[in-house]
């Protein structure tokens, strides 16, 4: 996600199943209201320092992560206690209760996290640490993508639509590609008739390109 430090307007960010576990590039996204960090792999909620110099975050979504630990009330409580801006975390209304009890409950980050010699939370064969199959890795990213789709009404990616791509190639651009759709169809939520009719013009403009590149390549 280090493409983030070049981005310091983006207001949206969707990051869900992605393998993250390092925030610190987010830290000069100042324009950003809404984070969706859903099912990564962030261990430590030490993350939140990078969060908290975000003046406009008020969406925040990172259940699912590691550093959520065994107790939901106390990650909740840290969670409001260093980012009491917040209007939403994990799809659930922050409420002015949680807000002055996360100030007992919570714990204060003043620190940025330790980092370990492995780089965004993935560990060698060596190690001993076991990850996602593939297959598995897709089929998260698919259905991901779905619900998004899901929500705007739109026709759902069918799964064969990656079958000819061999494993590595579908690890690799199946990921990169529903990570943009994901982000184009979150913002599209944002969009009045006439900018969504822009959009479709610019789409019709870039289908027929594509048509009339792949008739040259026949």
């Amino acid at each position: 996600i280090s493409i983030c430090r070049d981005l310091p307007n983006i207001e949206v960010i969707t990051f869900s199943v992605n393998g993250i576990s390092d925030l610190e590039p987010l830290h000069q996204c100042q324009n950003l209201s809404e984070l969706y960090l859903r099912r990564n792999n962030i261990r430590s909620l030490d993350e939140l320092f990078y969060l908290k110099t975000l003046p406009r975050l008020r969406v925040l979504w990172l259940a699912e992560n590691p550093c959520c630990g065994p107790d939901p009330h106390r990650y909740r409580m840290t969670v409001l206690r260093n980012l009491p801006c917040l209007q939403k975390l994990d799809n659930q209304a922050v409420t002015e209760e949680e807000l002055s009890q996360a100030l007992v409950d919570g714990v204060e980050i003043t620190a940025p996290p330790a980092r370990s010699p492995v780089e965004n939370g993935w560990a060698s064969p060596a190690s001993g640490a076991t990850t996602e199959p593939q297959s598995q890795l897709l089929s998260c990213s698919l259905q991901d993508t779905n619900k998004t789709q899901e929500e705007l009404d739109m026709k759902l990616v069918p799964r064969d639509k990656y079958s000819s791509f061999s494993t590595q190639e579908t690890d690799c651009s199946c990921k990169k590609n529903n990570n943009v759709l994901n982000a184009i169809l979150l913002l599209m939520k944002e969009l009045d008739s006439e900018e969504l009719e822009i959009i479709q013009q610019t789409v019709a403009r870039r289908l027929q390109a594509l048509q009339k590149k792949e008739l040259q390549e026949e």
